[in-house]
């Protein structure tokens, strides 16, 4: 019993704690990684205790996959400068994922881990307004750039959709919408924006959502928009002037750094330039583009990891994500609980979208999220066998 409690705690802490990472890191360098690592230690512990292993699952063979391609091409690029401290950043998310799949199919409610996300994503937002109140323009709060700020935010807000929406519950679940649609418009982000857009569409296509309540929160956010607006007119315009030409620069830069990913995947296409070898063959494969911008990211998850990873690495990344939806789509036909299969779908669309423009590969919510949707299609199965058995 104490050891499900313990995974239970610690598994929500992870997820919760992934969008206030960098709150932890100014506690101390490490911070962030305690609760990841204990949980991790106690999974191990579980499975020792329990004389069991992980119920087989496609996913695990494609993290193996992916772990070996990494392996691989770190071995090749070890001499590189960035190749071992991105080879460290890739591989506790691929450890997480299976951790998360196996305690969320068994001790921890899936439901739960959704309300922790979503926990985590408001503080993270409610620190980003408050950014704003110190004198930021954009929202960064726990999360430095804006951009990635916005990530966190929409992808947590679809996950409202499969959390208790009666009676107090609907008003709580409001409250913590609106936190989070504040915090992600206050950061300005295109790609956020685009990215809400798409999940709140796939919602209403899967009838996640009724149209009415979206017209609704598209009403009350333009309401209070205006209000904001008229309240804080100077700066807001200061946050747009800003915007405006940030917009204009990203766009250039973005463009010169896909094609400089586009050459290294070219260049290399079977292991890539290494983890973390974006960084140190931009330069070269950018002829030089950015002076003032030596070692950037590309800007795009997909294009990053294909040229980091080589063509195995991005299939198996692309498998990763198709294991997410194939599970979830299982799970619905064999009767899971349709608000959280649906809601971690949208999700997993938000992420996807804004991972266009973001190198999102070293953030949880998409190794979360898989690994969810796997657990709900587990869950699902064990329902009906049970049926099938009674």
């Amino acid at each position: 019993m104490w050891l499900t409690v313990l995974l239970r705690v610690l598994a929500c802490g992870t997820v919760a704690l992934a969008p206030l990472e960098g709150y932890l890191l100014q506690v101390h360098g490490q911070s962030a990684k305690v609760v990841p690592a204990l949980l991790i230690g106690v999974w191990l512990f579980s499975l020792y205790r329990h004389r069991r292993l992980p119920a087989p699952h496609p996913l695990h063979l494609v993290i193996a996959l992916l772990a070996v391609v990494l392996l691989a091409t770190s071995a090749v690029h070890v001499a590189e400068p960035f190749t071992l401290e991105y080879l460290v950043r890739w591989l506790p998310f691929l450890v997480i994922a299976v951790v998360l799949a196996d305690v969320a199919a068994r001790e921890v409610p899936v439901r739960a881990l959704l309300a922790a996300a979503v926990a985590g994503a408001v503080v993270a937002a409610a620190g980003g307004l408050l950014s704003l109140v110190g004198g930021s323009l954009r929202a960064t709060g726990p999360v430095e750039d804006p951009n990635d700020l916005a990530f966190f935010l929409v992808a947590a807000l679809p996950l409202l959709v499969a959390l208790p929406a009666r009676g107090r519950s609907r008003v709580v679940s409001l409250v913590l919408g609106a936190v989070l649609v504040a915090g992600a418009a206050a950061t300005f982000s295109r790609g956020g924006g685009l990215a809400l857009a798409c999940a709140l569409v796939w919602l209403v296509a899967r009838r996640g959502i009724p149209v009415r309540a979206v017209a609704v929160t598209a009403a009350v956010a333009g309401v209070a928009a205006l209000v904001f607006a008229s309240a804080a007119q100077a700066e807001l315009s200061r946050a747009l002037q800003e915007k405006s030409h940030i917009a204009g620069t990203n766009a250039d830069t973005r463009v010169l750094r896909w094609q400089a990913a586009s050459r290294m995947l070219a260049d290399d296409p079977v292991l890539g330039v290494g983890p973390g070898g974006f960084r140190q063959e931009y330069a070269a494969a950018g002829h030089n583009a950015e002076i003032d911008e030596q070692t950037p990211v590309a800007h795009n998850m997909f294009l990053e990891v294909a040229a980091e990873l080589g063509v195995p690495g991005f299939a198996l990344l692309i498998a990763f994500v198709a294991i997410g939806f194939v599970a979830s789509e299982r799970a619905l036909r064999r009767g899971a609980d349709r608000r959280e299969a649906v809601a971690v779908q949208a999700a997993l669309i938000a992420v996807l979208i804004a991972s266009i423009f973001l190198s999102e590969q070293y953030y949880l919510p998409l190794w979360s999220l898989v690994a969810l949707a796997v657990a709900i299609e587990q869950r699902s199965l064990k329902e009906s066998r049970c049926a099938f058995s009674t």
